[in-house]
């Protein structure tokens, strides 16, 4: 069971003991999805009519949640494909400060997100389409998905998730992208 803490910026991250890991940067949750995956990621693509995302570790949802704010703001339909091998429970998810801190419209996309089930794909907002995906990252983990733009790749660091870090997984996710596309 992750352990809930407060980072820098005041948002909320989970601490696995176990394995001496945060699931964000304990220098701001927020702060670092907002510069790591919509800054140097989704900004990037900003310019295309369409962004499909595939996210390798969706975790708590952050990355997820500011993709479809950001979706909605410029307004660039966008097909996000979320993929987890051991979803959190709610007790946890619910107990998260992002729709606290992101503003009051992101509460209702954040529940939209979470209560969302698996394996169905379905319209958060009229920006923003999200399908969940149980599954290992090395068990064909976007099977039959391809034309994929950007992949936010949020695997724990590969000292402590060694076998997600390995060319092969590349090779499969790169296959799947468009020309131009972001890793």
């Amino acid at each position: 069971q992750p352990d809930l803490i407060i980072t820098s910026d005041g948002s909320h991250t989970l601490y696995i003991p176990e394995m001496n890991e945060s699931y964000h940067s304990v220098n701001g949750a927020v702060a670092e999805s907002m510069h790591v995956y919509l800054e140097h990621g989704y900004r990037y693509l900003g310019h295309r009519e369409n962004i499909t995302v595939a996210e390798m570790g969706f975790g708590t949802g952050l990355n997820c949640l500011l993709t479809a704010l950001e979706a909605g703001n410029a307004q660039i339909p966008t097909l996000y494909y979320a993929v987890e091998k051991y979803p959190l429970t709610e007790e946890l998810l619910w107990s998260l400060n992002y729709p606290q801190l992101l503003g009051v419209e992101s509460a209702g996309i954040f529940r939209q997100i979470h209560e969302t089930p698996w394996e169905t794909e379905l319209e958060i907002s009229p920006w923003f389409k999200l399908k969940k995906i149980c599954r290992d990252m090395l068990a064909d983990p976007l099977e039959g998905i391809t034309g994929i733009d950007l992949i936010y790749f949020d695997a724990f660091g590969p000292d402590k998730q060694p076998e997600i870090w390995n060319s092969g997984l590349f090779t499969y996710l790169f296959s799947r992208m468009n020309p131009g596309g972001v890793f």
